[in-house]
């Protein structure tokens, strides 16, 4: 879900100011006309939800913080203690509902010999009792959240060390607090398995490395980093409340899993599993825990509709095969399962229950398929598509809310479904050499009659409750006038107003999230990456990641070979960089480098991730041998850690 890369910036730091006065902080008459719609539109409310998500409940944390080890908070237990009563009219009446259920945190038993801590990160954490210890799936998103949730298992069941640790799939908030829970020399020692999918490391670097820089970014609007949970804040993020602030770890597994059906025993403990890869993330499991009939749908069955393209950005999901996969747990799984849990959300008991709320979900990601391609085959865009289906649910789910998008959104996945056949052109030249965002938007205010007249449409169009319209008028006055003051104000307003609206709690964030920006500026983000994750990557995928930052212009032309010798691994590499490209190859010294370094990893991470200087590298232990002036000049021809750029101004 998460990529690991947005800790730093999570769930519960900076208060969101004031955006514009007293009627903004209010909903508008048309907001609170169409929140009172949305009630009504609601199915009944049922008493499964209530009853599963509060069911087992053994214990939960004595004070509501977990610290770090500055003591600064990166988790508050409370910090939705808000949600109860009737939905006020700044947030959708469904999206109230499913934080009363979602708020709930602490212990909760599963079955005899399986619990999950819930409410402590974004994700659960899933404890089964081994033959000798605790076998722990998904470790949460930082090392503090991990700490404190097996703190309470133990306070509360028993200490016993942990025996086994299993990552679902290659998304942070399911890998990152490892260290919280394993000691990384239990694990070179062999004492302790770490079993993932096949493909996870590659996966991981992926999102948290390659695509990094952009993918945190975006994320802060998806998970509303910088919004204070609060009726006119942040609403969780549709499959949990934030993010833990706190550190991200990863150890690296020493097992992977291929194919379905393959089974570990981990402990004493029998467990199959089911590869979902190419679902809710590109490497992904589901565990069945065979001795205890408990099926872990990991993340491709929640409470809620997810993302076929999640906002923050990542590859494209296929949800023909997400429904396929479904379908086979349906049938394999879930019928000799006593109860079906998740990665997010709480559990389904029941063989029947667990077997027909799969079903339920699969027919959602079927529907959404094959309609969307039904339609596009018709020659309707992914726009046009989007609109229809986004009112035209199928009937036979109406009255299962997990089908509900408070995560993902029909109207955003039928266009990710639409872009997984035919990307995002729709085939009209006119789209397929558009002006550029801030070209097309002097354009077209000049063409509107100017900025004050572009200003004036928005207000009609705000004033009939057009938000959508408003914000896009506005959103371009913006791009062609960034120093537009009421155009800023104006924008953010019908942002917020379509915040308030929003039934998907990460649509919310976005819209809440540009409005902060518009008004209070962006926020500073951290370019740190995690030692841990970086660490236990391979050589190659960080030579590739850091040709990602090569800048050929700040280069020149002439060729540079560098040799590289690793001595704190035994492995060798090469650099080869000229006026197009940086090329990093892995298992061999090039025959005449003009260039050698020889040291730790550590020290090829600092020169090429850090772009610390080449003189201050020798002076620490680096070896360097031939051109130095040519090596200073690569390093300073890649460009830094990515520090977060604009969205909703130019």
């Amino acid at each position: 879900m998460i990529p690991a890369r947005l800790r730093a910036g999570a769930a519960l730091a900076l208060v969101m100011a004031a955006i514009s006065g007293a009627q903004a902080q209010n909903a508008s008459e048309a907001t609170r006309v169409a929140q009172a719609a949305a009630l009504a539109a609601l199915p009944d409310e049922g008493a499964r939800d209530a009853a599963f998500s509060t069911r087992g409940f053994l214990a939960t944390g004595t004070q509501p913080l977990i610290l770090n080890a500055a003591g600064k908070p990166v988790w508050n237990l409370a910090a939705y203690d808000f949600v109860k009563g009737p939905a006020p009219d700044t947030v959708n009446p469904s999206l109230w509902r499913h934080m009363t259920h979602l708020k709930h945190h602490g212990l909760y038993q599963v079955t005899p010999n399986v619990w999950q801590v819930r409410g402590f990160d974004v994700s659960n954490m899933t404890i089964i009792r081994g033959a000798t210890g605790w076998i722990v799936i998904d470790p949460l998103t930082s090392v503090e959240a991990a700490q404190a949730a097996l703190a309470l298992v133990n306070a509360t069941l028993g200490q016993r060390p942990v025996s086994g640790l299993i990552y679902s799939h290659s998304h942070g908030d399911h890998f990152g607090g490892a260290r919280g829970v394993v000691e990384p020399d239990a694990v070179k020692a062999g004492r302790v398995p770490v079993i993932a999918p096949e493909g996870f490391m590659e996966e991981a670097t992926s999102e948290n490395v390659m695509a990094g820089g952009a993918m945190m970014r975006r994320a802060a609007y998806q998970f509303g980093t910088g919004l204070t949970p609060g009726p006119a804040g942040q609403m969780g993020s549709g499959i949990g409340m934030g993010l833990s602030a706190g550190t991200l770890s990863l150890i690296a597994p020493t097992d992977t899993i291929a194919k379905t059906g393959e089974t570990r025993l981990v402990d004493g403990i029998s467990l199959e599993f089911q590869i979902v890869s190419g679902t809710e993330a590109p490497a992904e499991f589901n565990v069945f825990i065979r001795p205890e009939k408990t099926f872990l749908a990991a993340e491709i069955a929640t409470c809620t509709l997810h993302n076929i393209l999640t906002p923050r950005g990542a590859k494209v999901r296929d949800a023909r095969a997400w429904a396929h996969y479904l379908d086979e747990a349906a049938r394999r799984y879930a019928p000799a399962s006593d109860v079906v849990i998740s990665s997010h959300c709480w559990p389904i008991f029941g063989r029947a229950e667990g077997t027909a709320w799969l079903t339920a979900q699969r027919d959602n990601y079927r529907w959404l398929h094959d309609q969307t391609v039904r339609r596009m085959n018709r020659g309707e865009t992914m726009h046009e598509i989007a609109e229809a289906l986004e009112n035209a649910a199928p009937p036979g789910l109406a009255g299962e809310w997990s089908a509900r998008g408070y995560y993902g959104t029909v109207s955003h996945n039928a266009k990710a479904i639409y872009q997984f056949y035919l990307g995002w052109y729709d085939a009209v030249p006119a789209n397929l050499h558009a002006h550029p965002p801030v070209a097309r938007a002097q354009r077209l205010v000049e063409a509107l009659g100017g900025a004050e007249r572009t200003l004036a449409l928005a207000e009609t169009a705000m004033a009939a409750g057009d938000y959508r319209w408003a914000s896009d008028l506005l959103q371009n006055l913006v791009f062609a006038a960034p120093d537009n003051a009421a155009a800023k104000a104006r924008l953010a307003h019908s942002y917020q107003q379509q915040g308030y609206q929003a039934e998907s709690a990460i649509w919310r964030n976005q819209f809440l999230g540009a409005a902060s920006d518009l008004t209070r500026g962006r926020a500073a983000m951290t370019a740190a990456q995690s030692a841990d994750l970086i660490a236990a990557l391979a050589t190659q995928e960080l030579l590739d990641s850091a040709a990602t930052r090569f800048a050929p212009e700040r280069f020149g032309t002439r060729p540079l070979v560098i040799g590289i010798d690793l001595t704190d691994r035994n492995e060798q590499a090469m650099i080869e960089a000229n006026g197009q490209a940086m090329i990093g190859r892995v298992g061999t010294l090039p025959k005449a480098p003009d260039v050698t370094i020889r040291g730790p990893r550590l020290a090829l991470l600092a020169l090429f991730f850090l772009k610390q200087p080449v003189s201050a590298l020798e002076g620490g232990g680096l070896q360097v041998e031939g051109d130095k002036a040519a090596l200073q000049g690569l390093i300073d021809a890649l460009d830094p850690m990515p520090q977060g750029f604009e969205i909703v101004t130019p």
